[in-house]
């Protein structure tokens, strides 16, 4: 005997499934409940049809069960009752529920608990924070134990007894909390969008070029794939070689490191947030001879207090900062620091992990730069890089051989063992990319989102110039950076917050360097709104609803 296929939680959109939902409509709500008159035809088209949005659950190409959610007035309700608005609490955006039904062979709690799990996802991103139903008498325990409210007379007649209700979603919050945590959908969020500068969500043909069976790093395939990916990469930032190594950032500037570690001369370390203050970690643990020059966090590296540096004996003969300092999205001057470094002759190294594939970067004069592809490349995590212009230095026996750039450059790229799978997800990532027309559209959602965001009172961490993909929070007290990220993860937006260096400082962060369209962001500038701002102190102004993408 086969098992019963697995249940799917969706917004319907297929005339098959139309066709299931007028179906069980006529089986619930004339046989069952008998609020309409029978038909011959045993379907029952909703009045409200062309507008509802119905939430389903598919077992197959069963349909198991639904809800249907409206916002446009007249309701169903306001034919019922005269003056609706006067039962309800005011200044609310408000939606109607109707005609939930689970098929009698499911009526188990998964369907309806994932589709409760739909239903908040769906007031969350269209910014609902009152919802009304007719619940059945049949069910007014249930709806009670979600937490609604029950107001004015009832409604309908004969069996068909009805009780006009309603549910703020603060207290749907609350009382359906543990109820939805065992949804099958997810629990609040049936698919979580992810605003983490990395690991980012990628591209089905990115998934496609994944999942392909694994092949050896000797195969021809292989390394026409990845020739091809080296040079597109090398076309990108208009760098001369590049090296592909199996590990993270932070090994593509350990890479860097050792190769100034070769150099064996004294350089000079910038930092302005966590990330350069890391650089200056990998330098210390090298135990390379430089200085270090440390700003504070937020604002641009101050490149007049660099060229005194600079021009302060001993002369430093390269310098290593980031690019983009991801901690708080200040971008740093790059066409300055290659002018700087250009006039001093210092050999310039940069962290341009947050940088590559999200703004346009020129490494044409740098020394060395590392990279990550699960950043603005848009692939997965497990592939970093470290391009050059100048053959790299031999490492002899100094260097140990997995940070030994002229290793990789020797063996034609691969000296050992690299993944196909990650190699072709980052192929598929970068290829037939038009980045001109990208860099565009993130600097118009980042003009957009800053804006939005300090509309609504938040205050943004960054002076001067900031990434497009990266947007960073100071939370005001009494909010708390990791509650709110954890409420909001709850919502179905998935934030950064967790990292030591945020907590401390209550700081939390929007990145988009992934598939980011404005209206997740709308949604989830919903939930922030109603997260953080709903318990502002009596007369103080909050800020205007973010309804919908302009």
């Amino acid at each position: 005997m086969s098992s019963r296929p697995p249940l799917v939680f969706k917004s319907a959109s297929e005339d098959w499934e139309f066709e299931q939902i007028h179906r069980l409509n006529y089986r619930t709500f004339v046989e069952e409940i008998p609020q309409h008159h029978a038909s011959p035809s045993h379907r029952l088209v909703d009045k409200f049809h062309a507008e509802n949005t119905y939430l389903i659950c598919l077992c197959g190409r069963r349909l198991a069960g639904m809800l249907a959610v409206r916002g446009n007035r007249p309701f169903s309700l306001d034919q019922k009752l005269e003056n609706l608005d006067s039962y309800l609490p005011a200044g609310r955006k408000i939606c109607e529920i109707r005609l939930l039904a689970i098929d009698k062979k499911y009526r188990g709690a998964q369907a309806l608990q994932g589709i409760l799990a739909l239903l908040w996802q769906h007031g969350v991103e269209k910014g609902y924070d009152l919802a009304i139903i007719s619940g059945t008498t049949r069910q007014f325990k249930l709806y009670q134990h979600l937490g609604f409210v029950p107001f004015g007379p009832m409604v309908g007649t004969g069996e068909a007894q009805f009780q006009p209700m309603y549910i703020t979603l603060e207290t749907f919050e609350t009382a359906a909390r543990e109820f939805l945590r065992a949804s099958p959908s997810r629990a609040f969020h049936p698919s979580a969008v992810n605003f983490l500068p990395g690991p980012v969500t990628v591209r089905r043909e990115v998934r496609r070029a994944f999942e392909q069976a694994p092949e050896s790093h000797r195969a021809g395939a292989f390394m026409k794939d990845f020739q091809a990916t080296r040079q597109l990469l090398c076309e990108l930032v208009r760098a001369g070689h590049v090296q592909l190594l199996m590990g993270s950032g932070t090994l593509a500037n350990d890479v860097v490191g050792g190769q100034i570690w070769l150099e064996q001369k004294r350089g000079l370390v910038l930092s302005n947030g966590e990330f350069g203050r890391r650089l200056v970690d990998h330098a210390r643990r090298l135990e390379l001879d430089f200085g270090a020059l440390e700003f504070p966090w937020g604002e641009p590296l101050d490149l007049n207090a660099v060229r005194h540096a600079l021009e302060t004996a001993p002369a430093p003969a390269w310098l290593w900062c980031t690019h983009c300092e991801t901690s708080t999205g200040v971008l740093n001057d790059l066409d300055r620091l290659k002018s700087l470094c250009s006039e001093f002759q210092v050999k310039l190294c940069l962290d341009a992990i947050s940088s590559i594939g999200a703004v346009p970067v020129d490494l044409s004069e740098v020394y060395l730069a590392s990279c990550a592809s699960g950043k603005g490349l848009r692939s997965y995590p497990g592939v970093s890089m470290v391009f050059y212009n100048r053959e790299p230095a031999t490492g002899g026996k100094g260097l140990p051989r997995y940070l030994d750039l002229s290793h990789y450059s020797s063996a034609d790229g691969v000296p050992f063992t690299f993944s196909s799978n990650l190699l072709h997800a980052l192929h598929a990532a970068i290829k037939r990319v038009n980045w001109e027309q990208r860099f565009a559209e993130l600097a118009d959602l980042s003009a957009w989102l800053r804006t939005a965001l300090e509309k609504l009172g938040f205050q943004l961490i960054g002076k001067g110039n900031t990434s497009p993909v990266v947007v960073t929070m100071a939370l005001p007290e009494p909010l708390n950076s990791v509650k709110v990220g954890d409420l909001i993860q709850e919502s179905g937006y998935i934030l950064s917050y967790n990292s030591e260096y945020l907590r401390a400082r209550n700081w939390i962060q929007i990145c988009t360097m992934g598939e980011s369209a404005k209206g997740k962001l709308v949604s989830l500038l919903n939930a922030l709104n109603r997260v953080c701002f709903r318990h502002r102190p009596a007369g103080e102004a909050v800020p205007a609803r973010m309804g919908s993408a302009g």
